[in-house]
Order: C-alpha cells, then structure tokens, then sequence
C-alpha cells in the first residue's frame, strides 16, 4: 500500500472501540472522586485512540463510524440475531453523544446511519474508496472486519498492535482474505448469537476451505467428509446460507442521504481540530492536561514512530504520558556495541561513576535455573546504552569479547552492593548472573515491581510500561528472533539488531523508573510496599535458588498405587454402566446417564446438550454412584499426571531438586502465584493429595519444618473491622469458631456441639470470601430461608464486621480501589462500570482483597524478616518454599530447636495488629510430616 496520505482513507470502527476503552480505562469521572459524576472512562479512551491514529496513519480522508440504534436488515433474517448480547452498561450509554461531539472537535467526520450496522458502513465506503485507487486503513478490533481486506484495504488493531493485510489475514486465520466470509460461516459467530457447524472450530474450518477451494465446493461435496464433523455439516447444510448471509459484510449500502457525493468521498474528508471547542469539552469533563493543550491549539503528543496508544495507555488518571523526566525533548539514541576492549573499558569506567545503572540480560532460555548469557546490556543515561555481544554464532556474526573474561572483569562492579543497578525483573537476571558463578549484589529498583505497586491491575511488562509512561513503542522479541516453530535462538540473532533491541530495554527501563519511582517517593505507603516487594523479591531469589529436594521412589510408588487405583474405578464405573465407555467422553457420559440410567438431567448446554460438567457430577454423585466414580477417577488422575509422574522429572539435574518459579507481579492481591511447578496446588483436602507432599523431603542430617499462621485472615477481620466480639475472642484466646457459634445460636461456649461450631467455620470464611445465602445453604446442606437466617443472625452479633463491609464497599465505589493494613493499593475497575454479575463480583472482591493482601503482605514480611535472622546468625538452614501462608525449611538437625522457637516468634512479631498474630510450626522427615 502507498504512503500517499492524498489516496488514503482512514476508517475508524468506533462501535469496537466504545465497549474496549469502556473497558480499558478506570472508573473516570467528570469530578474526580465523586462516584454521582458522570462516567467519562470511555471518552478519554476514545479521545487517545483517535488523537494517536490520527499521528499514525497520515489520510486526507477519515470518518469514525458507530452503530445506529435500531433494528437492521439482519433481525429481519433471524430473530434470534444478537440475542444474548447484554444490555450496554448505563453509565457507556451516556458517554455515547460527548464521544460524537469530541470525535467532531477533533477534525473526524462521524457517521452512524440508521438501518446500517457499522461494519456495513465501513464495507461500502472501504469498497467504494478501493475501487477509486485508495488505500484504505480500517482500525478495528473486530476480526469480523478481516473479510474486507485486499490489494488495497489493511485492518490494524490500536489495541494488540496487529496488522490484518493480505499476509497477516492467511497467517491468522489459515485462509486467504477471500475466503473469510466461507471461514465465518463454518465457525459461527458466538458474539452476535450465529450459529455455524456443530463442533467445528477454526482449525477444522481453514482445513476444509483449503482442501476444498470454498464453502460452496464443500457444500457440494458434504457427502464425503467422514466421521461427527461430516455429520454435523449436512445437519447444518439448510442453515448455512442463512448464517452466511447475517456474517457477510455489506458493500453497497445507501449511503447517499449521509455521506453526498460519494464516489467523491469529500463528506469525509479530515479537518482540522476545534482548538478553542476542544478546550471548552475537556474543562467540561475534567480532561486537565488535554484543556491545556488545545489552549495552546497542541494536540496530544505521542512519540515519533510509536503505534497508536490503546485505550487506558496513560500515566494518571486524568493526564497525558508525561515527557521524559528531564522534561527536555529525548536526545537522538546513541547505542553502542562493544566489540573491543577499548569501549569495553570506557563503559566500565562511566558504570563505576553512575548514580544507578539500567541493566540488561539476553539469554538462552525463558527458565532461570538454565539459561545462560548471550549478551549484556547497560544504560546510564537516557538515550545511551552500550551491548556486549558474547554468544553469537553464525557466518556472520563478528568476533566477540572472550566471554569468561567479560564477564570476570564485570564481576567486582556486579558484586558490589554500593553500585546501585535497576532492572526489569531483576529476580531472573540474578538467577541468570548465578548460573555463571556471579552473585549481584545492589539491585535498588525494579520497573516491573514498581508498576506492580503502582497499577496492580495493569500489565508490567516493559514493552507495555514504555508505551504506556513513556510514550515509546519497542521493538517487539517476536520482531527479531520470530514466532512459534520458525522461532531462532537469540544467539543466531545479527548482532546489530541484537544490539539495538538489548540497549532499547535497558534505555527503556531507565525511562520508565524515572517516570515511576518519583510517584513512589511521592506516597509513603505505597513507598514501604514498594521496597517490601524489593526485600521480597531478594529472599524468593534466595528460596528459588535453594529448591526443595525431592524423593523420586516414593513418587514412583504413589503414582503405582493410583495407576492401579485408577483401573480399578474404571472397572468400577464399567460395572454400575454394564458397559464398557470413554469415561472422558461427555457424548458417551450424556448416554449412559441419561438414557441408559435414567439420572435427571441437571443442566443443557449453550448447544441444548445434556450437560456432565463438573458442577453436574458433584450434583450427581450426591445421589448416584456412577458420577462419584467418575469423579475420583478425574481426580486420581490429574493428580497422577500433574504431580507424581512428573515432579521427579522436572527436578534439576545439576541439583536434584525442584526449585518453582514465584510469580511476584501477577495476582491483584499481592499473593505469590508458583509455577513449573506449582507447589500451591498440591489438591491436599484427599488423603492421596495429602500423600504428595510426603515425597519433599530433606536430606540426611535434616528435617523439614512447616510455619504458618493460624486463622490469618479472621485476625485480619477482627482488625480491620474493629468488631468487639471478634476482636475479644482473639485477644482472650478463644476458639474463633466456638465463639461464634456461641453468638449465632445464643449458647454459652461450652455448650457449642460440634456440628454448630461446623457451621459456625463455614460461616466464618463464607463472609470473608462474599458468600451468598444461596451459597452457605449449599455449602451446609440446608435451605436457602434457615441460611438467610444465619447470616442475619451473625451479623446482628457481629455489627463491625457488616459495618466494615458496608464502609468498604462504599469507598471502593468512590475511590475506585481498597487498601490492605498497610497500604497496598487494590483496584477494582468494575466497582462501578461493570455490569450486573460483575459488578456484585467487584463488591465481593473489595471485602476480601483488604484481607487477602494483608494476609500476603503479612507473610511478605516474615519471609525477609526470617531470611535476614537467618543470615545474621549464619545459619544453615534454608527457607525452601512459600505456599500461601505457610513458609517451608530445611532444617540441620541442631538447629531445630532454633527454628521451633525463633520462626514463629519473629513471624508473629511482624507487625501489631489489634490482635495477636499466631504462627505455628511443625517438624517432620518430610513435608507431610512437618504438618
């Protein structure tokens, strides 16, 4: 396509766009704070996507295009057409005419035709312009569109960055742009409520297309496709023209009434902004920093060769990105490569001089225990950044510093903890640095942790940081090194692009912390949550490092044991059948439930299937054998695949043990997510889960010791709720779950039968966690009325704590965010804008998360202040896992007298909460034990 902005159109699809800056952008108001103010989330996200394309996409021609309220020719068709769309939320219908009036302002022709969905409109002037000799720029986020593209026409994508031009169209979907509307047809459109082909998804779609040429070919020839997918496509062969027909977009709509002159296309030709009505809009709508822009007649910056900004993609609420810190205009790049000892000195010379030093790895592999250096990267300065190439290989790859000698000669400035050094996930980089014998020390920032504490709720990966703080758009891995199969190595990547993607991620991380980190300075709490996550992030190094040794016989011998188990119900289950089935076959299972045994049918499908689902089979084995079976059977054998086969495998062989990943800047809540393995999901409410854990053992002369706290987030409640009863339970030592059983049923303490204490737990942790009167009966096995009961009677006793989830509720709806004791920030972006279920869901979050995070920053604190006891005493026993609030060591055995007293005291001194904090510990040969 040409670049001559005189032939271009550039098409806006403004209905996709609505939902996702909806979506996108926190909880904005025209008053900030006040939650009565009107919504304007969705009007700033759509003033940034269409400022930002407008820098873009140079065109003499553009319009935003919306949908029309209204039926069109397609309800027509088939009444069941978008049927189960919901509603759109209330507070986006009233952003919907500011949004016209301000994509006005800003020079953009806006069209919505009445009788004309959007698409349609976008199809007739795509054609149209095409068909002139225009090239054509549709922005959209529906892939729907991607049937329009040709020679001429491109889709792109503001929010994910992709290009659907004829290439990118064959590369997504497996199929050439012609054939779309064919691929459509098959795969059915579950957003607006089109059925395709029973059971045939994109896959099997592109297969058929280009084995056949086109729908009507494999139509004509519908008898020869074997087995269910053949079945399904001559059962659906009456319906296909019809779905056909709603899924194909229209290209010679009447427009004349609304756009005159076309084929001339001049009533959507580009103007220029209303500089002066721009500025009267955004003072109107709080938009501060855009009313001083357009008083200065400037539009919103957006850097030179960056791609559209996404909704959402600003520094703070109400402001554009900010400048570089400097607040001067970015120096050209200046990106050195280091190739000789020369330069290499230089740069060592000016890292040894630096206040704080970006730093940067390219490496081997993605897991940290393995992967080694293929290069390193340092920035300083903004705009400057030097890359030392070690590990290239291929015929053209230059001669390269020696690799051990690099690396000892940055040794001494890498250890040394007075040269302060910043990183992105500098948790890996460390581990990546250890593989090679080199312990970082100074390590003072970390861009992805500060964004973690800062926008929890947003991406924190650097691509993502960069565009969004800074206003950079970065080379992509993906760019130089590929995807998927035709991936290559970093190493066989040319050292030239190497070199300008590595000095780009160190410059780019020296960017965002001077944006990010003056923030933090700025709060205090969030500040000591910020460098908690530091501390954090330096023991997790350490607990990673350590890994967990683990007992392959005895994982060998639980995975016999449940292999033998697992037959034996699968005869079980063949017996109750009388047949033998597939017993992960939902077709087979729908069979003999329903029409062999006669079990009541629970639930249909989307498709009006008889459902065996998950939910159905607890339903059914509360009355029935059969689903029981089935049941443990799933359950055996997920835990025989995912724990007892393969935990030995993944040990590391250089070490012989397992050592997890801890994920630091993933849940909302501030809580460790573990991976490869994860060591938090061991299922260990079943005797055979339970026995996992007996295969984590110590070595000889050791044992394992288990810390954690005792009913954590009910002293959390207590605190935080201020609620005397609770608060007098704990401070007197009482059984929580006694005393509040007492006060349900108006007993004296010790005339609590058990089964009302049962109750009284269920009760206890279903609140904390937002639990329904609908809820609590199923979770109790009584009726809804006795539950409605109980939940009225606790909080008649306990007033603070519905106090407490009232007030919460009420601040999260005005602040847009909850707070754990100690300040972590917890954004809840549905609390106001999302719809109904959601909505309820944000409400239910915002009374937990206080209490979630708290609990996670409580343990936060005692994993440093353990590891720092540890290493201050010199001793030798290692902290090797984290799970939830449970801290896991392996212990010599002369100093377990140490760890019994000095780990539960130092964890339950962490902090004074209105409540004593417990901690327990337990010792043990092996995990399991421990308990």
């Amino acid at each position: 396509m040409t670049q001559d902005a005189t032939r271009t159109l550039l098409l806006i699809d403004g209905s996709s766009y609505l939902y996702r800056a909806y979506h996108a952008m926190p909880d904005l108001r025209a008053v900030p704070g006040d939650p009565t103010s009107p919504a304007t989330g969705a009007i700033r996200g759509m003033i940034n996507m269409v400022q930002s394309l407008r820098k873009e996409v140079p065109a003499l021609f553009a319009a935003c295009v919306f949908d029309a309220s209204g039926p069109t020719f397609r309800d027509a068709i088939y009444a069941e057409y978008k049927a189960h769309r919901s509603p759109m939320p209330e507070d986006l219908r009233a952003q919907i005419p500011p949004i016209h009036e301000v994509v006005r302002l800003l020079g953009f022709p806006v069209l919505d035709v009445p009788g004309v969905e959007a698409d349609d409109v976008i199809g007739t002037l795509a054609h149209a312009a095409a068909a002139q000799g225009f090239d054509v720029v549709v922005s959209s986020g529906d892939k729907d569109l991607a049937q329009l593209v040709n020679e001429r026409i491109a889709i792109i994508d503001t929010m994910s960055g992709k290009r659907r031009d004829l290439a990118g169209v064959q590369a997504e979907f497996g199929v050439p742009a012609h054939l779309m509307v064919d691929y459509q047809t098959l795969v059915g459109d579950a957003v607006d409520n089109v059925p395709g082909v029973d059971k045939v998804g994109p896959k099997t779609a592109a297969k058929w297309l280009m084995e056949y040429g086109s729908l009507d070919a494999l139509v004509a020839r519908a008898g020869e496709i074997k087995g269910v997918a053949g079945e399904n496509l001559r059962k659906a062969l009456d319906w296909l023209p019809t779905g056909r027909q709603l899924l194909t977009i229209k290209t010679d709509c009447d427009l004349n009434g609304f756009v005159p002159g076309l084929p001339a296309l001049d009533a959507v030709r580009l103007g220029e902004p209303d500089h002066q009505a721009l500025q009267a809009f955004y003072d109107r709508y709080g938009f501060k920093s855009l009313a001083a822009k357009a008083a200065a007649g400037q539009e919103a910056p957006v850097a030179p060769g960056s791609t559209a900004v996404a909704p959402g993609a600003t520094e703070g609420l109400f402001d554009d990105p900010p400048a570089p810190a400097s607040g001067q205009a970015r120096p050209a790049l200046k990106y050195d490569t280091i190739l000789s000892w020369d330069l290499f000195d230089t740069w060592l010379a000016r890292l040894q001089a630096a206040e704080l030093t970006a730093l940067d790895t390219e490496t081997t592999s993605l897991d940290e225990m393995v992967a080694e250096i293929v290069g390193i990267s340092f920035s300083v300065t903004p705009g400057e950044a030097a890359y030392i190439p070690l590990r290239h290989v291929g015929p053209d790859a230059p001669e390269q510093l020696p690799f051990d000698e690099v690396l000892a000669r940055l040794k001494p400035w890498l250890e040394d903890p007075m040269r302060p050094k910043l990183g992105q996930h500098v948790k890996y980089d460390r581990h990546v640095f250890a593989n090679h014998g080199i312990e970082v020390r100074g390590y003072e920032h970390d861009t992805m942790l500060q964004s973690y504490v800062l926008e929890v709720h947003k991406p924190h990966g650097l691509e993502s940081l960069a565009e969004r703080h800074t206003g950079r758009k970065g080379i992509s891995y993906e760019a130089i090194c590929g995807k998927g199969a035709h991936q290559i190595p970093f190493a066989q990547v040319d050292v030239a692009k190497a070199a300008e993607y590595s000095c780009e991620d160190s410059d780019q991380t020296l960017d965002v912390h001077r944006v990010l980190w003056p923030r933090l300075q700025a709060d205090e709490k969030l500040r000591f949550i910020y460098e908690l996550e530091m501390a954090s992030s330096e023991t997790l190094y350490r607990v990673e490092r350590n890994g967990v040794l683990i007992d392959a016989p005895t994982l060998a011998a639980q995975s016999h044991e449940l292999g033998q188990r697992i037959v034996a119900l699968e005869q079980e289950a063949y017996a109750i059948a009388g047949q033998p089935f597939n017993l992960g076959s939902p077709k087979q299972l729908g069979e003999i439930f329903f029409d062999k045994l006669g079990l009541p049918v629970i639930k249909k499908t989307a498709t009006g299937a008889r459902s065996t689902d998950e939910e159905v089979l607890e339903k059914l084995a509360e009355d029935y054998p059969l689903p029981a079976k089935i049941l443990e059977h799933r359950g055996l054998s997920k835990l025989k695949g995912t724990y007892t086969d393969k935990l030995a495998q993944m040990a590391n062989p250089r070490t012989g043990r397992v050592h997890t990943h801890y994920a630091q800047a993933v849940a909302v809540t501030g809580r460790l997510s573990s991976n490869d393995p994860n060591l938090q999901n061991i299922p260990i409410r079943t005797p055979e889960g339970r026995r996992v854990r007996e295969a984590f053992v110590a070595p000889p002369g050791s044992v394992i010791a288990s810390a954690d706290y005792s009913q954590i987030e009910l002293r959390i409640m207590a605190h935080i709720s201020e609620d005397a009863a609770l608060l007098r339970a704990f401070q007197e030592g009482q059984d929580v779950h006694r005393a509040t059983a007492a006060e349900v049923f108006g007993v004296e303490l010790q005339q609590v039968s058990s089964e009302q204490r049962r109750y009284a737990k269920v009760i206890n942790f279903g609140l904390i966690y937002g639990m329904s009167a609908f809820g609590l009966a199923k979770a109790l096995g009584i009726d809804n009325t006795a539950a409605k009961n109980y939940i009225q009677r606790y909080f008649e006793r306990f007033e603070g704590v519905k106090r407490y989830m009232e007030q919460t509720v009420a601040s999260a709806q005005k602040k847009g965010y909850v707070e754990t004791a100690f300040g972590r920030r917890l954004y809840l972006p549905e609390i106001n804008g999302g719809n109904g279920p959601r909505k309820k869901a944000a409400e239910r979050q915002a009374i937990n998360a206080p209490m979630q995070g708290t609990a996670a920053d409580l343990i936060k604190m005692s994993m440093v202040a353990v590891q720092a006891a540890l290493d201050d005493q010199e001793r030798r026993t290692k902290m090797i896992m984290q799970v939830h609030d449970e801290l896991v060591f392996e212990v010599p055995a002369d100093e377990v007298d140490w760890v019994r007293s000095e780990v539960p005291r130092l964890m339950a001194g962490v902090a004074e909460l209105r409540v004593p904090l417990l901690a327990e510990i337990g010792v043990g040969p092996n995990w399991d034990k421990a308990h």
